[in-house]
């Protein structure tokens, strides 16, 4: 009996559905749509005319693995200080491309600082608030004619609290004397929809070619994220920036923006993503960073570093123990991985198993590259480590944790060392 007739096709066939192939974009050295990997970004919230203050956190950010960072330029001092940052960051070994945010005045900043236009790998134009009125396309217009004059791409990014009043205002109108009106909230999403289509349409106009232009449409709730993203890319080939704006703290925050950007990486939608998170008084801005490595490894998409599956715990696992190893490691694993990236290619691929209990502990650990089974409440107190699959000793006594994290350091440096990736170059040629 085949594996086809036993299996239903959706459980075959499960798994990310093939990603839209959009319009690849380069953004400084980093290449977003045109089938590239999903990039992750992230945004300062320092003021950027603080020049050290927002070189740190660029650099905290960039080091954390955003792969592009957003800053805001809001006035002639920000602006000023851009090409300041920029220099700094070259000078620390860190080229990760900035995008500068414009509101309002953007068009003003661009040509009265050339040396920030320049300095920016990106600009970021909202088309609800770049001008009102008359004034409108004419500044927007400006900035475009800026990014060509640069070769600068531009994120135009439509967004749900600062949607276009008058084009809001004009379907709404049509829509009231429609036989059947659709709800307010559909005719909203629509209205952002066509704001960042009509915008990039605009955009081309004037010369900026589709190779140089990202769309985003930013609302800040899971089921209007879903319909906006998925029916831009069923309009377009642009390549999209995801994102939940005003997601909000702590868990929260983290579980809307990965249920909302899930279901649609799911569908193959998205080319980079940013999520937004707000930070704890003085917290740690790179939060949001580590949160959207996690949102693409956990679904597949790409890998960051080494996963550590432990168990929740429950009435067996009334010892801390395993609890304390699998945060040892897993804080193990942060703290070595800039080491191990340049020393080890591949490690980000490795999976460590820290299970509390014989009931699944043993099957997990066989599961992952590396795992331990710790002894559970009434359990003979041994720990068998499994190595590929195979049990490859028994730890006892006080020191297991340190030993543990040992064995896991050895295994990297075997598997993912450079002779040992020789070693396997070697054995796939021969076979």
């Amino acid at each position: 009996m085949t594996l086809a007739r036993v299996v239903p096709d959706e459980l075959l066939e499960a798994g990310p559905a093939v990603r839209k192939l959009t319009v690849g974009v380069p953004v400084g050295r980093v290449l977003v749509g045109g089938g590239a990997p999903v990039v992750v970004q992230s945004m300062t919230n320092t003021d950027t005319a603080d020049i050290p203050a927002t070189v740190r956190q660029v650099a905290a950010l960039a080091r954390a693995g955003s792969e592009i960072v957003r800053i805001t330029v809001d006035r002639d001092e920000s602006a000023a200080a851009v090409p300041h940052i920029h220099e700094k960051l070259l000078a620390m070994g860190i080229d990760v491309p900035m995008v500068g945010d414009f509101h309002y005045i953007g068009h003003k900043l661009l040509a009265d600082h050339p040396a920030c236009a320049e300095a920016l790998a990106k600009y970021r134009i909202n088309p609800g608030n770049v001008g009102f009125g008359d004034k409108k396309d004419r500044q927007f217009a400006a900035i475009v004619e800026t990014a060509i004059r640069h070769d600068k791409p531009v994120r135009i990014g439509a967004n749900w609290g600062s949607l276009d009043s008058d084009l809001l205002t004009r379907l709404m109108d049509e829509n009231a004397k429609l036989p059947k009106p659709a709800e307010a909230r559909a005719v909203t999403r629509e209205a952002l929809v066509r704001s960042a289509l009509l915008s990039a349409a605009l955009a081309e106009e004037i010369g900026l070619g589709r190779d140089r232009i990202i769309l985003s449409a930013k609302v800040s709730a899971v089921q209007d994220l879903i319909a906006v993203y998925s029916e831009l890319s069923r309009r377009s080939d642009y390549a999209l920036h995801l994102g939940l704006t005003e997601a909000g703290m702590g868990s929260k925050g983290i579980v809307a923006s990965t249920a909302a950007m899930g279901v649609v990486l799911q569908a193959g939608i998205g080319d980079t993503i940013r999520v937004s998170l707000t930070p704890e008084p003085n917290g740690d801005r790179t939060r949001e960073v580590q949160v959207a490595q996690e949102i693409l490894q956990t679904m597949g998409l790409r890998t960051f570093v080494p996963l550590v599956a432990a168990c929740p715990g429950c009435g067996r696992t009334t010892s801390t123990v395993f609890q304390e190893l699998a945060q040892s490691v897993q804080d193990m694993i942060r703290e070595r991985m800039p080491v191990w990236k340049q020393s080890y290619p591949g490690v980000e691929a490795l999976n460590v198993a820290v299970m509390g209990c014989i009931v699944n502990g043993p099957g997990e650990s066989k599961h992952a590259d590396i795992g331990i089974s710790l002894p559970g409440t009434g359990e003979t107190p041994s720990a068998p480590v499994f190595i590929d699959g195979k049990k490859a000793v028994t730890l006892r006594g006080p020191n297991i944790q340190q030993e543990f994290r040992a064995l896991v350091e050895d295994y990297v440096e075997k598997r993912y060392g450079v002779g040992a990736t020789a070693g396997a170059e070697q054995a796939d040629a021969a076979e």
